[in-house]
């Protein structure tokens, strides 16, 4: 790895996660006796190209300094926003201050604790050269249908070259960062960082990755994702 292809990490864990319900966010629910959180970091942290993760949260978080991670050597806490996008771009101007322009940033959800590092490997090796960046992701094979506010069906979509976005999401730093920056000014409030680059006319690369890649949004989403640990040793 040269010095021009650093590749840091950034994971927005400022949210509470309204659609699990209760009163613990999402992030630090319970899996296989282990927060959520734990997981992801463990996964970012233990591969070998990421020189540190960045986590963004909540300046009232109490449940972050129990983590096994709020001391680790290379994982940095910095301060979450309202969005997931406020977040994502306080953390780049914080790592901008000692990484460079164009080192790369993979953006991973707190709630995606079965990334495999095969997957990470695979979005490294096919997006260190491309000249925008892109995202982890997977071909819809399910027929779509458009609903009307009311849950009724609309109308069908067509499903060609239709992709789930996941995460990682990478990119270079000081791109990502003014893309962030000109769509919140814009009043833009991205889902995503794939978004933002969108809007500033780069379109990233979707790279295909394992189905198994989950992001806990609901209750039921908890044994899915164990399940899958097991099955991933």
């Amino acid at each position: 790895m040269t010095e021009s292809n650093r590749y840091w990490a950034v994971v927005p864990a400022a949210g509470v996660g309204r659609r699990m319900g209760g009163d613990i966010p999402k992030q630090y629910l319970s899996l296989n006796d282990r927060p959520v959180i734990e997981h992801t970091l463990g996964r970012l942290t233990g591969h070998a190209a990421i020189s540190k993760v960045l986590v963004a949260l909540a300046a009232d978080d109490g449940w972050w300094p129990e983590t096994t991670f709020a001391d680790h050597a290379n994982v940095v806490r910095v301060d979450g926003g309202t969005e997931r996008c406020h977040s994502v771009l306080n953390a780049l101007r914080y790592l901008s201050e000692f990484a460079d322009y164009r080192d790369w940033v993979l953006v991973h959800d707190a709630a995606r604790p079965c990334l495999r590092a095969n997957d990470i490997d695979r979005l490294i090796e096919r997006l260190s050269e491309h000249p925008v960046g892109g995202l982890l992701g997977m071909p819809v094979r399910d027929t779509m249908k458009r609903a009307d506010g009311s849950g009724q069906v609309k109308d069908t979509v067509c499903r060609e070259n239709l992709w789930h976005a996941f995460t990682p999401q990478m990119f270079r730093l000081g791109p990502l960062r003014d893309a962030l920056s000109t769509a919140l000014e814009q009043g833009s409030l991205v889902t995503d960082e794939a978004s933002a680059m969108e809007l500033a006319g780069q379109p990233p690369m979707l790279v295909e990755g394992h189905p198994d890649n989950i992001k806990i949004t609901r209750p039921e989403d908890l044994p899915l994702a164990a399940f899958y640990l097991s099955q991933q040793g």
